[in-house]
């Protein structure tokens, strides 16, 4: 399995890395900065040095030739302001999934957020954030070419990771550590099954495997 993911050096995106190259797998990651590319290595991940803020379509469907899997998961940071919310939370998305059809990667999970709106009301960055995200979710579903999922992450916590999770349409408010986030990804990556599904994500008492059979088919 090849997967590629944008946003490689993110925190989730990292975590992904490890796991997929851990069972074998071909993972490359999408980075603006060379200066990252040493973590993409030692988590067992090609770099590729990619700005999907000025790449075009064709650039960044040569990275994606031959991968099974698509998976975004950047994003603009906590630190950043309303205009990169747009610029990468919306429109780097949408991008990628433009280089993932022309590609043929048909796997597609997008990286969004509980409570995303392309409707979202307010005038604070977290409100612009939520906005982008939603209106990234509303690009992806329009994609009859790509057979898409949705993760809905709850608060993201640096906790250890505990492999139980509460994965359904909406599970309300909550927590999850990014170390499950990655392990509800890589079981995602492997089930065409919940295509078409947008999930919340949240701790649970489920194990993460069990989680993604239960929901896959919905």
């Amino acid at each position: 399995m090849r997967t590629v993911i944008a946003g490689g050096h993110g925190q989730i995106a990292l975590r992904l890395e490890k796991l997929l190259s851990a069972r074998g797998d071909e993972v490359m990651g999408l980075i603006r900065n060379a200066a990252q590319a040493e973590d993409l290595l030692a988590a067992g991940a090609e770099p590729a040095v990619c700005d999907l803020e000025s790449a075009g379509v064709d650039e960044v469907a040569r990275h994606l030739q031959g991968a099974d899997t698509a998976v975004f998961a950047a994003g603009a940071g906590p630190g950043s302001g309303v205009e990169r919310k747009e610029t990468v939370d919306r429109a780097a998305a949408v991008l990628f999934a433009d280089a993932a059809e022309r590609a043929g990667a048909r796997r597609f999970l997008l990286v969004s957020s509980q409570r995303a709106d392309p409707n979202h009301a307010g005038d604070e960055v977290i409100d612009a954030y939520l906005r982008a995200k939603g209106k990234a979710e509303e690009a992806i579903r329009g994609r009859s070419g790509l057979d898409w999922t949705i993760l809905r992450p709850g608060r993201l916590t640096n906790d250890r990771g505990t492999g139980l999770v509460r994965l359904e349409a909406s599970t309300g408010r909550g927590s999850i550590p990014r170390d499950d986030v990655a392990a509800v990804l890589a079981e995602l990556g492997d089930s065409a099954a919940t295509a078409g599904l947008t999930l919340d994500l949240i701790g649970g008492s489920t194990p993460v495997s069990v989680a993604v059979k239960s929901v896959a088919g919905n």
